[in-house]
């Protein structure tokens, strides 16, 4: 059995083959002609582009010189504050790790009534 969706009805009924095949609102033939032109400024070749002036100075070679140099890690490079961020992560995730496992561990032991 075929189906058509009902415009009326707004649900699936029953249909001829001929009326399933060819639905309400399509065309048979599809039209070959190139479809017209939206907008008529042409494109841009990419050897046309302008170059912008951005408002800050490049820091990046410098800081690729100073990151790539004398094999601290990267994490630690800048210093003091560097020091202590990383310490306090480590300790931050050290704690939550030991209270994680005493959560499961208390967990896993029964209730004493």
């Amino acid at each position: 059995m075929y189906y058509k969706f009902s415009g009326f009805t707004q649900r699936l009924a029953g249909a001829w083959a001929s009326d399933a095949y060819s639905p309400q609102g399509l065309k048979p033939v599809v039209s070959t002609e190139a479809p017209p032109i939206i907008f008529a400024t042409p494109t841009k070749l990419a050897s046309e582009s302008t170059v912008y002036d951005y408002a800050g100075k490049n820091k990046v070679p410098e800081l690729q010189r100073f990151f790539q140099s004398d094999g601290v890690p990267i994490h630690l490079k800048r210093g003091l504050p560097d020091q202590m961020l990383y310490r306090t992560t480590m300790a931050l995730t050290l704690g939550g790790t030991l209270y994680c496992l005493v959560a499961l561990y208390m967990a896993s032991q029964p209730r004493n009534k």
